[in-house]
């Protein structure tokens, strides 16, 4: 297993296999409502994205489709090199350790330390003792709570909890990190920390995915926008902001 702490970063060429390609996809629940209407995008290995868009635009059918919680109606999604609709139900859970995912109200387990936390995503998958103990101390070192690892979430912080839950994403060394609005239930100064990390994380050569509706980090931050509205990804574009300029 790579240690996330120990891989350089590198020049990324101009062109690069994606990490996440989605061709003519649509989704329409069984309900009959539509929440994407021939999506295409291709986000290259080593990207910093931001999804945007209103609520109900289709930002967490665009997330779920990316983690295989559903298939779309019509379409491919491929990840990490796997094309999603012909995966076997038994390959998924491998395909998930390939993509870290935190979202905007934690899930961290209330009864375990923020080591334990981190540790536990490690056990699940049948890592040794000795993985643990090494991979670790070394991830909480990288969110900056190695001084913390013995603290239960309810005695975090917001942004402790957030940053826990990144070390947890990153345990199996993921080629993609998926942020759910990170920052909704965050204060502006410990938002702006956390996209700091997200940018660490992101210069040590992962991928990262962020959907949000806070639109002075967008605006600030100058990275690709991906923007959907009533489904259809109506902008994508590279160095903007949240909304159109003209």
């Amino acid at each position: 297993m790579t240690d996330t702490l120990q891989r350089p970063y590198v020049a990324r060429p101009e062109a690069v296999d994606p990490v996440i390609s989605m061709v003519d996809v649509g989704m329409t629940y069984p309900n009959g409502k539509v929440a994407l209407v021939d999506v295409n995008v291709s986000i290259p290995e080593g990207d910093f994205v931001f999804l945007v868009g209103p609520s109900g635009a289709g930002k967490s059918t665009f997330i779920r489709l990316l983690i295989r919680e559903q298939l779309p109606t019509t379409g491919r999604v491929v990840v990490a090199g796997r094309d999603l609709s012909t995966m076997r139900r038994g390959q998924v859970p491998s395909l998930r350790r390939r993509i870290g995912i935190v979202f905007q109200d934690f899930r961290l387990l209330p009864a375990k330390t923020v080591y334990e936390n981190v540790a536990f995503a490690l056990e699940v998958t049948g890592a040794t003792n000795g993985e643990i103990r090494r991979r670790v101390p070394r991830l909480l070192n990288l969110v900056g709570l190695h001084e913390h690892d013995d603290h239960l979430p309810a005695q975090l912080s917001g942004g402790e909890q957030q940053r826990t839950a990144i070390a947890r994403a990153l345990v199996h060394d993921p080629a993609m990190l998926i942020a759910d609005e990170p920052t909704g239930n965050l204060d502006p100064v410990t938002s702006w920390d956390l996209i700091q990390l997200l940018i660490q994380i992101n210069a040590m050569g992962t991928t990262v995915l962020m959907a949000t509706h806070n639109q002075e980090i967008v605006n600030a931050m100058r990275r690709r926008v991906l923007a959907l509205e009533h489904g259809t990804l109506v902008r994508d574009e590279s160095s903007a902001a949240y909304e159109r300029e003209y």
